[in-house]
């Protein structure tokens, strides 16, 4: 599907983004394994949790939807699952994959994961190696590093693991192994990643021990628990950019979740110059997160160096901050990003060499890049290829250009926010 984007007079409104993923997935999981039975709200309607949940239910899990839309009643069938008739389908979620690649070594059958040809090309060597350390038989292609991963778990032992790369999904992986595992399970991590597992499985009932960068799961059996899921601040992110980088912009993001391993995007923004362009407004916890709604409104960005700690709290975010990039004032690097290389496109290649199709000035970098703000992009056609967050960030960047932006494969956007284009509209119109 083609989307052409024009720069509006202004852009105005109120919206509310779907449910965040992150925190959707690990609803559906960790209730489906607790014991009782658990209301979830606020469920994102995306393509990658709806693959979450399918699986889920080939193993005999009931998610039953209810009423109100995005709400759903889990009944948790406790530590042991049945085993499925078929392939489980992650789709195209690297979370679908990896956090129930840690769920499946626990258990005492086998089982066979797959997904697209994206999910197919994904780096899984990083969970499959401490998985075989835990003792769970897993295969797969290209000496065990690629998908279809064949799972046959069991008993697991604990272990003691240096992490290699600051993820929460690899983290996840191995936390909901290790709640089965005899012993301690014990991880060093390089930096903080997302800690939405580590909030709810402690609220859930497992003993979850954080001492700097090293976290200590002891194995347990979950309770149930009713989870309302915030809103996705990846999401809510591509509305900040826009109603910074826009002439005349105000723009309100309703319920966005600000957990503060999630919440990189506003420093770096802020970094960049926001200020009280960014402004944060009913600040309050819902189902243990923060929650705030974020207004954006026009700004005069500059740029910035940016790398270390704070990358990993915002890597899915980095592509539209590179838009903001663009119209900022002055140079700005990204480093330390290397694992933008291995997300549903190359993140690296992809978002420099669309960018440079609307005229942008942008230099890759084996871990990163170097965008030269111009304070302007020109219309032109640029691709989506088959990522989600990059076609969104296209779009974003289209508000903002001059001339006409025609997205390709803009239906790429439905695998985390099927509603983007119906609020995009509402925004322009100032609906």
């Amino acid at each position: 599907m083609d989307q052409t984007v024009h720069r509006p007079d202004r852009l105005t409104g109120h919206l509310a983004v779907p449910g965040d993923k992150s925190v959707s997935h690990r609803s559906l999981i960790l209730n489906a394994i607790g014991k009782g039975s658990a209301t979830v709200t606020g469920v994102s309607d995306g393509a990658d949790v709806k693959s979450t949940a399918a699986c889920l239910r080939a193993m005999g899990v009931n998610i039953e939807p209810l009423d109100e839309p995005g709400s759903f009643r889990v009944d948790g069938l406790g530590p042991d699952l049945n085993e499925p008739a078929d392939t489980l389908d992650a789709g195209n979620s690297g979370t679908s994959m990896r956090l129930l690649s840690g769920l499946l070594a626990s258990q005492g059958f086998l089982s066979v994961l797959s997904g697209d040809g994206s999910l197919r090309s994904r780096p899984m060597g990083r969970i499959v190696q401490p998985l075989q350390q835990m003792g769970a038989s897993v295969m797969g292609r290209n000496g065990d590093t690629l998908a279809p991963l064949a799972i046959r778990g069991g008993s697991l032992r604990s272990i003691e693991y240096e992490m290699p790369v600051a993820s929460a999904q690899v983290k996840s992986c191995l936390m909901l192994a290790g709640l089965s595992a005899v012993g301690p399970t014990v991880l060093h991590q390089p930096a903080l990643s997302r800690d939405h597992t580590e909030r709810m499985m402690s609220a859930m009932g497992a003993r979850v021990e954080a001492e700097g960068l090293t976290l200590t799961l002891h194995p347990a059996e979950l309770r149930a628990a009713d989870v309302a899921v915030p809103g996705d601040i990846s999401s809510a992110a591509f509305w900040m950019v826009a109603g910074l980088i826009h002439p005349n912009a105000r723009v309100t993001i309703t319920g966005v979740g600000l957990n503060p391993s999630r919440a990189g995007i506003i420093d770096a923004l802020r970094m960049m110059g926001a200020g009280d362009s960014l402004q944060l407004e009913n600040e309050r916890v819902e189902g243990g997160e923060p929650v705030a709604d974020v207004v954006a409104s026009s700004a005069n960005l500059k740029g910035i160096d940016l790398g270390g700690e704070i990358i990993p709290i915002m890597i899915d975010e980095l592509p539209v901050l590179a838009v903001a990039a663009c119209f900022a004032e002055g140079e700005t690097t990204i480093r330390d990003a290397a694992e933008l290389r291995v997300k549903e496109s190359d993140r690296i290649a992809t978002t420099v060499s669309e960018l440079t199709r609307l005229g942008g000035k942008l230099e890759p970098r084996d871990d990163g890049m170097v965008i030269h703000g111009t304070g302007r992009l020109t219309g032109a056609d640029v691709e989506s290829h088959g990522d989600h967050r990059l076609a969104m960030s296209m779009a974003v960047a289209g508000l903002a250009a001059s001339g006409e932006t025609v997205i390709h494969g803009a239906e790429d956007a439905s695998v985390s926010y099927p509603t983007f284009w119906e609020h995009l509209t509402s925004l322009t119109s100032g609906e």
